[in-house]
């Protein structure tokens, strides 16, 4: 384990031990369940980023083989470049191994290991804001993210997230076989008024009309 991941790990380890103290401790007898509940999501939230963040950097422990570009180069080691990944739990930065050649273009290959997205926001986070969008407008969706996860996200970033995945609709619809005519079962139709209020009456009313009694000038 890194120096890096050395650290994480003590940190975790210290956030864990705080959180089962506040649970504990002769300060919790006087908390309510909603603040504590509160206090451990967020916690809970912040310990996820660390633990996410240590994957991370110890999978970026080891530095890969040099890749070969698609016309045979050789692509040579520069650096640990930096990237952020914006998960359900918060933004997570970490370095990766660059490498690069003269006229090529440069690439991280455990970006490709991970399947990280080409922007920072994770899939998760896309499909969850996304499924949002389903049935509220662009801005509530914000607000709930912001509301539940205590994340910012750009109006501009969800859109065009929506617009990215949407390409994918109609070819889902496309490779859907549409079914036979020997396996298609009968068509049942039914049709219902569903008001509930008789518009005409069968009898007539047994109750006698109410007098109404008309102001007369004098």
């Amino acid at each position: 384990m890194s120096f890096n991941s050395d650290r994480i790990v003590q940190q975790i380890h210290h956030d864990f031990k705080y959180l089962v103290d506040y649970v504990t401790g002769e300060a919790s007898q006087s908390r309510t369940a909603c603040e504590v509940e509160l206090t451990l999501f967020r916690q809970l939230l912040a310990l996820g980023a660390q633990l996410l963040r240590l994957f991370f950097v110890q999978r970026a422990t080891v530095r890969p083989s040099e890749p070969i570009a698609p016309d045979g180069t050789r692509l040579k080691y520069q650096e640990k470049r930096q990237t952020t990944y914006f998960s359900v739990f918060g933004k997570v930065r970490f370095r990766r191994h660059y490498f690069h050649a003269p006229g090529q273009k440069g690439i991280c290959p455990l970006d490709a290991e991970l399947s990280l997205p080409s922007r920072c926001y994770s899939d998760l986070l896309r499909d969850w804001a996304e499924y949002c969008t389903t049935n509220e407008s662009y801005d509530e969706s914000l607000r709930v993210l912001k509301h539940i996860l205590g994340l910012s996200i750009s109006k501009q970033a969800l859109e065009t997230a929506v617009q990215e995945d949407a390409v994918d609709v109609e070819a889902f619809y496309e490779q859907k076989a549409a079914p036979s005519p020997e396996t298609e079962g009968s068509i049942l139709v039914i049709q219902a008024d569903g008001k509930g209020v008789p518009m005409v009456r069968d009898q007539p009313v047994d109750q006698p009309a109410r007098l109404v009694l008309q102001p007369q000038l004098w």
